[in-house]
This record gives structure tokens, sequence and C-alpha cells, in this order.
């Protein structure tokens, strides 16, 4: 494989998840609402902060020298993130 088609194939993941958590944070709802896309801007957000917790735990399971730092990490960017979720549905 040549420098190009991994450069294409590494943004094209990237473009993906901004595409599948654009839709999972709702963003038909402000289309047929006719209101403000904000809560679709945050809720990708706190999907990427999430997903950023999730990896830093699956390096915590593979990594032998930094796993605790991985490990506490990645714990604190899910508890960040269902703190925010929490915070935008007004249960804090």
């Amino acid at each position: 494989m040549n420098k190009t088609t991994s450069k294409i194939l590494a943004g094209s993941k990237y473009i993906y998840l901004i595409a599948f958590f654009a839709l999972l944070s709702g963003f038909f709802h402000p289309l047929i609402t006719n209101t403000s896309f904000d809560s679709v801007v945050v809720g990708v957000m706190v999907l990427f902060v999430g997903l950023a917790g999730g990896i830093l735990l699956y390096k915590s399971a593979v990594s032998e020298k930094r796993r605790m730092i991985f490990l506490g990490g990645g714990f604190s960017l899910i508890a960040i993130s269902l703190f925010y979720i929490f915070q935008i549905t007004g249960r804090v």
C-alpha cells in the first residue's frame, strides 16, 4: 500500500466517526424542528471525549509501562463525558 492510499484511509476513518457521532447525537432533530445545531455540536464533542476515554482504557490493557496512567486517564475522560451528559439533560 502506498503513502497516499494510507493517508486517504486514515482520513476516511475520522470522517466516518464524525458522521456517525453527528447522526448519533441527533443531527436530524434541528432540521425537523427548525432549531439551532448547538446541541448536535455539543453531543458530538461529548461522544469524542468518551471515545478518547475508551481508547485510553484499551491502551491500558495492552501497555505494560504506563498502565496506571492510561487507566486513570481513560476512566477520568469517561467520567467527564458522563458528567457532561447529565449536565446536558439537566439532571445535575
